[in-house]
């Protein structure tokens, strides 16, 4: 199967989202989006890249993978961070991260090029003074990151 990467609007990006992600909504918004398609064009995953949530890394040249999924298909998570990280790095960005779940093993991460920089507890955004409802996974979670 020959994959190859192709650029998509934010719109396009969240119908995969909504359809595909196992644990996510569509992101808030993005800088770009990029997809992977097939031999007969069919979108096969997407990645979301825009600014890093934690105002700590929002220095204007970090980017973050808010959201990725694929359908499945083989080397389709590690072709789009790659894919991602290269955009990225052609728009003046030095560095970019993403979070993934502790349970994750980050082998795709791993074959991009990608190195484990940190880990958080997880948990809840909600607090008394503003309560949400938790619509994600509150385990642990691992930053990972590569420098552009």
């Amino acid at each position: 199967m020959t994959l190859r990467l192709k650029p998509i609007s934010f719109v396009q990006a969240c119908k995969y989202i909504t359809a595909v992600h196992r644990h996510h909504r569509p992101p808030q918004g993005h800088k770009f989006s990029i997809g992977l398609i097939d031999e007969t064009d069919a979108l096969r995953g997407v990645v979301c890249v825009g600014r890093p949530v934690a105002r700590a890394l929002d220095d204007g040249y970090t980017a973050e993978v808010t959201r990725l999924c694929t359908d499945g298909v083989r080397n389709g998570c590690s072709a789009l961070y790659g894919a991602a990280a290269r955009a990225a790095s052609a728009m003046g960005y030095t560095r970019i991260v993403t979070y993934i779940l502790a349970s994750e093993t980050g082998a795709s991460l791993r074959a991009a090029g990608w190195t484990m920089e940190a880990s958080s507890p997880g948990g809840s955004w909600s607090v008394p003074s503003r309560r949400r409802v938790d619509s994600h996974p509150l385990e642990p979670k691992t930053r990972w990151g590569r420098m552009l």
